[in-house]
């Protein structure tokens, strides 16, 4: 059967008149169903009973630590910006506020992302990437499990997106609103700082510090945040925990191995940041997704918590795949991609330790196999006499 013609229905219409009910059908089963729903992990639940004590006067951080449930680890200067979720009594509407916010959160992130990498949102490009997205094990978890990271997604998109603007002020606000909240995209300040931008790092600092200033203040046992909580955050968990630490712990592996391997990865990490380099010039969005994908999969690796839904931060740099000179063009990056963000359960009847240990170890793998594509990659250019995309510094300012 051949294609359409100009005259009738082009393909690029074609496929967004398929894409579109998929997508929409997809966000609308993830967020009404599945995230309403819920599940047994309930990271909502600690959150509007911690705001609750907050606003009550009462302590918020005395919590049991020794159980695998989840507890509230947010910072004051969280709980303050959290606090409003406490305001409404109704527990289950306050919960789906959250989600929608979420919801709302994720997809302007995604539009963001698609402005940036100068995506036509009135393409099918826009279904695709809503359907890709929301198809992921960490868009539907996070709204599952009722977690914040859709608006610290959000943050993340802002702070890319108005870095590659110039708005460098506004930058340093949306990466210092996430950081009020929980501090896990802290390593991107390493953009600016290559760059000598100076502005995003004033957002950065005052903006967590004045909420912290004002959420201890009205914190009843604020000190037990940093005698209990904090010393609690960076112990290694043997249980829900995808990092190289967590993975150790969990099958009993040498602690003097594991901490070769958190090195190994760290400077594997600080090799491609300075390999990127050669990219910042002449192609500044590919540099800014890729080099916050391999710093952020680098984190969470070494880190002493780390969680497959975290994965939705690499989104960015998954779609550097439609920019020129992309490092994410070749089969193990997308096997890795597999690995870190689809939902498939690995457990077997046939082969239960096989299966167990997949079930428990693929998104690790997905994160060492997306760093170590992306090195490989880069080492390969860079020696290659005719390497691709090897840049000579460009005369524009940073």
């Amino acid at each position: 059967m051949p294609l359409p013609t100009r005259s009738s229905t082009t393909v690029p219409r074609i496929l967004a008149n398929v894409l579109w009910p998929l997508a929409i059908m997809t966000v609308i089963h993830r967020v009404l169903i599945r995230a309403v729903n819920g599940a047994i992990t309930n990271d909502f639940a600690t959150v509007y009973a911690a705001t609750r004590r907050f606003l009550a006067g009462e302590p918020v951080y005395s919590e049991n630590l020794l159980t695998v449930q989840p507890h509230y680890l947010y910072a004051p200067s969280g709980t303050l910006l959290l606090s409003p979720f406490g305001v409404i009594d109704n527990y289950t509407i306050s919960r789906w506020l959250f989600i929608l916010i979420n919801t709302a959160a994720i997809i302007a992130a995604l539009w963001l992302l698609m402005r940036m990498f100068d995506l036509d949102v009135k393409s099918f490009a826009a279904p695709a990437i809503l359907l890709a997205a929301f198809s992921t094990e960490a868009v539907t978890n996070t709204l599952v499990f009722t977690n914040i990271n859709g608006v610290i997604f959000l943050c993340q998109a802002a702070f890319l997106y108005l870095l590659h603007t110039r708005r460098l002020w506004w930058a340093g606000a949306a990466i210092g609103l996430s950081l009020a909240v929980k501090p896990m995209l802290a390593p991107l300040l390493v953009l600016p700082l290559i760059r000598k931008q100076w502005q995003p790092f004033v957002g950065a600092l005052v903006i967590p510090a004045a909420a912290m200033a004002a959420g201890w203040a009205l914190t009843v046992d604020a000190a037990r945040y940093l005698d209990t909580t904090m010393p609690y955050m960076g112990q290694v968990r043997d249980y829900y925990n995808s990092s190289i630490a967590g993975l150790g712990v969990y099958y009993g592996v040498p602690e003097p191995l594991i901490l070769v391997t958190r090195i190994l990865v760290v400077a594997a990490t600080l090799l491609a940041v300075w390999l990127l380099l050669d990219y910042r010039h002449n192609n500044e969005v590919l540099w800014l997704a890729t080099t916050t994908g391999v710093v952020l999969a680098g984190v969470f690796l070494v880190s002493t918590l780390g969680q497959m839904y975290y994965s939705m931060m690499l989104i960015p740099l998954m779609l550097t795949v439609v920019l020129k000179g992309s490092l994410v063009r070749t089969w193990p990056a997308w096997l890795a991609a597999y690995a870190f963000f689809f939902p498939d359960n690995w457990e077997s009847v046939r082969w239960p330790y096989y299966g167990r240990v997949m079930e428990f170890a693929h998104p690790t793998l997905g994160w060492l196999l997306i760093l170590a594509t992306i090195l490989v990659v880069l080492l390969w250019r860079r020696a290659a006499p005719g390497r691709h995309e090897r840049i000579a510094p460009a005369a524009t300012s940073a």
